[in-house]
């Protein structure tokens, strides 16, 4: 893990010895947006235009934040409009690369650079910052998009409408106060509390972490067994940036991130919902185990040195979820 300061390129781990041992993610970098005429989008950025063609999405099938953006761009259609490439799930002195010797792997199909970095540096030689995924690039004028996938799951929901007529809305403009309240929660506890845990170097920080996780799957279970999905009876974005972290917890977090008070299976409310959602048409096919599984345990050296790649719960995803269980599990 490394990253770009001034153009060039160093190896270095994130620094928690300046935060009392606490993991702090930093933000992205690129927050531009496309809409349908290219206006500006919600945070004043803008001139980006839908157009079939005219964009690729760079990826890791291991990386939860790039499931977000791969599931949004399959719920939508934009398959044919959006292409994308697909990182070796190795990230190790050289960050994230375009080797192909791993099943799913497709190399930089759009620039043939060998690594993500080459990416950001297309887009800017000085560039400084991690080099993270996912990448949203435009072929037309050459540079990021956007690099934050809350941002990209966004614009996938609604800027490309107009060509796909798929106008199948998960951040409805009704409930968006309320939605926002639960992503809050989610991503500080959940998605990014996973790696408070796992990537704290003091005891004091670990348990805050790891606390503060449970209390919100808690909190998430005691939701589930009043609802049908975080916001009710409706799928919202809510629920699809929540599932890539419930997709990886029992295969990785669970362990390698000593997130081990209890395991997703554990929860009857949540784990018949992650099944659920995982078999809705075309999500399963975003979701590559074997990359989620190799990803964590190979490629963190602080965290597991000698790379062992464990011997993992088999999970039965195909079951169904059976809406009968959580009435009973509510009452």
């Amino acid at each position: 893990m490394g990253q770009l300061v001034d153009g060039k390129w160093h190896d270095i781990w994130y620094d928690t010895a300046s935060t009392g041992g606490k993991f702090v993610r930093k933000s992205a970098a690129y927050r531009n947006w496309i809409t349908p005429d290219g206006q500006p989008g919600p945070s004043g950025e803008g001139g980006f235009r839908a157009e079939a063609g005219r964009y690729h999405l760079y990826v890791s099938y291991a990386c939860p934040w790039a499931n977000r953006t791969l599931i949004f761009r399959t719920l939508k259609g934009l398959e044919d409009l959006i292409t994308i490439s697909v990182v070796h799930p190795d990230m190790l002195s050289d960050g994230w690369t375009f080797e192909t010797d791993f099943p799913g792997t497709t190399g930089d199909t759009l620039m043939g650079h060998s690594f993500a970095r080459d990416i950001y540096l297309a887009a800017d030689p000085q560039t400084t910052g991690r080099v993270t995924v996912p990448i949203l690039w435009d072929k037309e004028r050459q540079t990021i998009v956007s690099n934050e996938s809350s941002e990209i799951i966004r614009m996938f929901n609604s800027a490309f409408n107009g060509l796909t007529g798929n106008t199948d809305d998960y951040w409805p403009e009704e409930m968006r106060d309320e939605i926002e309240e639960v992503n809050a929660r989610i991503y500080s506890n959940v998605n990014n509390g996973v790696y408070k845990s796992g990537f704290a170097t003091s005891q004091a920080a670990y348990d805050a972490a790891v606390n503060d996780l449970f209390d919100t799957l808690d909190w998430l279970e005691e939701r589930l067994g009043r609802n049908r999905y975080l916001m009710g009876e409706r799928l919202t974005e809510a629920d699809w940036r929540l599932l890539p972290t419930l997709l990886r917890f029992d295969l990785v977090y669970h362990l390698h991130f000593k997130c081990n008070r209890r395991r997703i299976i554990d929860y009857p409310n949540l784990w018949g919902y992650t099944r659920e959602l995982y078999q809705i048409p075309g999500v399963a096919g975003t979701v590559h185990f074997d990359h989620i599984v190799r990803h964590y345990h190979y490629s963190h050296e602080t965290i597991n040195p000698h790379r062992i790649i464990p011997t993992n719960p088999v999970l039965d995803w195909d079951v169904p979820h059976d809406r009968g269980d959580r009435a009973a599990s509510a009452a």
